[in-house]
Protein backbone atom coordinates (compact mmCIF):
# COMPACT_ATOMS: atom_id res chain seq x y z
CA UNK A 1 0.00 0.00 0.00
CA UNK A 2 2.73 2.25 0.44
CA UNK A 3 3.61 3.37 -3.00
CA UNK A 4 0.22 3.55 -4.08
CA UNK A 5 -0.52 7.23 -5.28
CA UNK A 6 -2.63 9.46 -3.87
CA UNK A 7 -3.80 12.86 -4.59
CA UNK A 8 -5.24 15.60 -1.68
CA UNK A 9 -6.86 18.64 -2.17
CA UNK A 10 -7.13 20.54 0.82
CA UNK A 11 -8.14 24.26 1.80
CA UNK A 12 -10.68 25.96 4.46
CA UNK A 13 -14.12 25.59 3.83
CA UNK A 14 -15.96 28.08 1.34
CA UNK A 15 -12.17 28.30 -0.63
CA UNK A 16 -13.20 26.28 -3.11
CA UNK A 17 -11.65 22.72 -2.80
CA UNK A 18 -14.86 21.11 -4.13
CA UNK A 19 -15.20 23.02 -6.94
CA UNK A 20 -11.25 22.37 -8.22
CA UNK A 21 -12.01 18.58 -6.96
CA UNK A 22 -14.68 18.45 -9.73
CA UNK A 23 -12.30 19.62 -12.62
CA UNK A 24 -9.50 17.78 -12.25
CA UNK A 25 -12.13 14.40 -12.13
CA UNK A 26 -13.82 15.46 -15.33
CA UNK A 27 -10.51 16.54 -17.11
CA UNK A 28 -8.30 13.66 -15.88
CA UNK A 29 -9.64 10.18 -16.53
CA UNK A 30 -7.02 8.56 -13.97
CA UNK A 31 -8.37 9.73 -11.08
CA UNK A 32 -11.05 8.59 -8.88
CA UNK A 33 -12.86 10.17 -6.35
CA UNK A 34 -12.62 9.00 -2.63
CA UNK A 35 -16.18 9.43 -0.97
CA UNK A 36 -15.94 10.80 2.84
CA UNK A 37 -17.89 9.38 5.53
CA UNK A 38 -20.15 12.11 7.24
CA UNK A 39 -22.14 11.59 10.16
CA UNK A 40 -23.92 15.46 9.28
CA UNK A 41 -27.31 15.12 7.60
CA UNK A 42 -26.99 15.13 3.67
CA UNK A 43 -27.23 18.97 1.82
CA UNK A 44 -30.34 19.29 -0.69
CA UNK A 45 -28.19 18.25 -3.66
CA UNK A 46 -26.18 15.67 -2.01
CA UNK A 47 -26.78 11.88 -2.78
CA UNK A 48 -25.90 8.85 -0.25
CA UNK A 49 -22.62 6.43 -1.53
CA UNK A 50 -21.82 9.63 -3.86
CA UNK A 51 -21.22 12.41 -2.47
CA UNK A 52 -20.23 11.03 1.27
CA UNK A 53 -21.20 8.10 2.81
CA UNK A 54 -23.92 9.56 5.17
CA UNK A 55 -23.44 7.14 8.40
CA UNK A 56 -24.63 7.76 12.17
CA UNK A 57 -22.39 9.15 14.75
CA UNK A 58 -22.35 5.38 16.41
CA UNK A 59 -21.57 3.84 13.36
CA UNK A 60 -18.21 6.15 12.74
CA UNK A 61 -17.24 5.51 16.33
CA UNK A 62 -17.16 2.07 15.60
CA UNK A 63 -15.41 2.09 12.48
CA UNK A 64 -13.02 3.97 14.40
CA UNK A 65 -12.47 1.66 16.57
CA UNK A 66 -12.05 -1.36 14.08
CA UNK A 67 -9.37 0.70 12.27
CA UNK A 68 -11.65 1.57 9.26
CA UNK A 69 -10.35 4.84 8.59
CA UNK A 70 -6.91 6.61 7.09
CA UNK A 71 -7.79 9.72 8.68
CA UNK A 72 -10.95 11.15 10.49
CA UNK A 73 -11.90 14.36 12.27
CA UNK A 74 -14.67 15.60 14.48
CA UNK A 75 -14.17 18.37 12.46
CA UNK A 76 -17.51 20.67 14.34
CA UNK A 77 -18.99 19.72 17.59
CA UNK A 78 -20.59 16.03 16.97
CA UNK A 79 -19.95 15.90 13.41
CA UNK A 80 -17.16 13.94 12.25
CA UNK A 81 -15.83 12.87 9.22
CA UNK A 82 -13.51 10.89 7.68
CA UNK A 83 -11.73 8.80 4.61
CA UNK A 84 -12.16 5.21 4.95
CA UNK A 85 -9.05 2.59 3.91
CA UNK A 86 -11.53 0.78 1.51
CA UNK A 87 -11.96 3.59 -0.71
CA UNK A 88 -8.61 3.64 -1.17
CA UNK A 89 -8.52 0.27 -1.89
CA UNK A 90 -11.87 0.13 -4.18
CA UNK A 91 -10.17 3.29 -6.16
CA UNK A 92 -6.78 1.59 -6.37
CA UNK A 93 -8.20 -1.98 -7.61
CA UNK A 94 -10.04 0.02 -10.66
CA UNK A 95 -5.89 0.90 -11.46
CA UNK A 96 -6.81 4.98 -10.54
CA UNK A 97 -5.76 7.35 -8.43
CA UNK A 98 -7.66 8.75 -5.10
CA UNK A 99 -8.11 12.20 -5.27
CA UNK A 100 -8.94 13.33 -1.47
CA UNK A 101 -11.45 16.50 -0.78
CA UNK A 102 -10.59 16.82 2.91
CA UNK A 103 -10.05 19.01 6.12
CA UNK A 104 -6.67 20.05 6.89
CA UNK A 105 -5.75 18.42 9.76
CA UNK A 106 -6.84 15.21 7.56
CA UNK A 107 -4.91 16.08 5.02
CA UNK A 108 -1.36 16.67 6.89
CA UNK A 109 -2.35 13.04 8.77
CA UNK A 110 -2.83 11.15 4.82
CA UNK A 111 0.63 12.79 4.06
CA UNK A 112 2.11 11.32 6.68
CA UNK A 113 0.76 7.89 5.75
CA UNK A 114 1.93 7.87 2.43
CA UNK A 115 5.41 10.42 2.63
CA UNK A 116 6.52 9.82 -0.44
CA UNK A 117 3.67 8.64 -3.17
CA UNK A 118 1.06 11.96 -1.91
CA UNK A 119 0.88 15.21 -4.07
CA UNK A 120 -1.34 17.48 -1.72
CA UNK A 121 -2.71 20.62 -2.90
CA UNK A 122 -3.67 23.40 -0.48
CA UNK A 123 -5.87 26.20 -2.07
CA UNK A 124 -5.87 29.18 -0.77
CA UNK A 125 -8.80 31.88 -0.60
CA UNK A 126 -7.93 34.98 -1.87
CA UNK A 127 -8.61 37.00 1.55
CA UNK A 128 -10.73 35.99 4.69
CA UNK A 129 -13.13 38.77 4.01
CA UNK A 130 -13.80 37.18 0.73
CA UNK A 131 -14.15 33.63 2.87
CA UNK A 132 -16.81 35.04 4.67
CA UNK A 133 -18.92 36.20 1.95
CA UNK A 134 -18.70 33.14 0.14
CA UNK A 135 -19.97 30.99 2.93
CA UNK A 136 -22.51 33.60 4.08
CA UNK A 137 -23.79 33.59 0.41
CA UNK A 138 -24.71 29.39 0.87
CA UNK A 139 -27.12 30.35 3.28
CA UNK A 140 -26.57 27.14 5.03
CA UNK A 141 -24.86 29.20 8.20
CA UNK A 142 -26.16 30.85 11.40
CA UNK A 143 -24.11 33.94 12.55
CA UNK A 144 -22.39 31.17 15.12
CA UNK A 145 -21.51 28.33 12.42
CA UNK A 146 -20.29 31.25 9.95
CA UNK A 147 -17.94 32.38 12.65
CA UNK A 148 -17.00 28.88 14.08
CA UNK A 149 -15.72 28.30 9.79
CA UNK A 150 -14.06 31.69 9.93
CA UNK A 151 -12.10 30.98 13.17
CA UNK A 152 -11.00 27.87 11.81
CA UNK A 153 -10.52 28.86 8.40
CA UNK A 154 -7.82 31.62 9.76
CA UNK A 155 -5.96 28.88 11.41
CA UNK A 156 -5.84 26.56 8.70
CA UNK A 157 -4.58 28.89 6.79
CA UNK A 158 -1.68 28.89 8.76
CA UNK A 159 -0.97 25.20 8.06
CA UNK A 160 -0.48 25.92 4.12
CA UNK A 161 3.34 25.68 4.50
CA UNK A 162 2.88 21.84 5.28
CA UNK A 163 1.82 21.07 1.83
CA UNK A 164 3.44 20.52 -1.46
CA UNK A 165 1.72 23.45 -3.19
CA UNK A 166 -0.76 26.21 -2.71
CA UNK A 167 -2.82 27.55 -5.22
CA UNK A 168 -4.77 30.88 -4.50
CA UNK A 169 -8.18 31.05 -5.65
CA UNK A 170 -8.47 34.17 -6.66
CA UNK A 171 -9.85 33.07 -10.28
CA UNK A 172 -11.81 30.11 -10.22
CA UNK A 173 -10.88 28.76 -13.84
CA UNK A 174 -7.34 29.71 -13.38
CA UNK A 175 -6.93 27.81 -10.14
CA UNK A 176 -8.79 24.88 -12.08
CA UNK A 177 -6.12 25.33 -14.74
CA UNK A 178 -3.36 25.41 -11.99
CA UNK A 179 -4.44 22.40 -10.11
CA UNK A 180 -5.18 20.15 -13.21
CA UNK A 181 -1.37 21.12 -14.66
CA UNK A 182 0.30 20.43 -11.14
CA UNK A 183 -1.74 16.99 -11.57
CA UNK A 184 -0.95 15.95 -14.59
CA UNK A 185 2.38 16.48 -13.90
CA UNK A 186 2.33 14.29 -10.66
CA UNK A 187 0.93 11.77 -12.70
CA UNK A 188 3.26 11.93 -15.35
CA UNK A 189 6.55 11.89 -13.49
CA UNK A 190 5.43 9.31 -11.08
CA UNK A 191 3.88 7.10 -13.81
CA UNK A 192 7.73 7.30 -15.80
CA UNK A 193 9.29 6.39 -11.94
CA UNK A 194 7.16 3.70 -11.75
CA UNK A 195 8.69 2.30 -14.83
CA UNK A 196 12.14 2.51 -13.99
CA UNK A 197 11.68 0.64 -10.64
Amino acid sequence: MQNQKVIIITAPSGAGKTSITHHLLHTIPQLGFSISAATRRPRDHERDKIDYYFISEEEFRRKIQKNEFVEWEMVYEGKYYGSLKSELQRIWKLGKIPLLDIDVKGAIHVQQQFPKSTLSIFVEPPAIEELKKRLFSRGTETEESLQARIDKASYELSFQHSFDKVIVNDQLDRACKEAEQIVREFIDLSGKMDNKQ
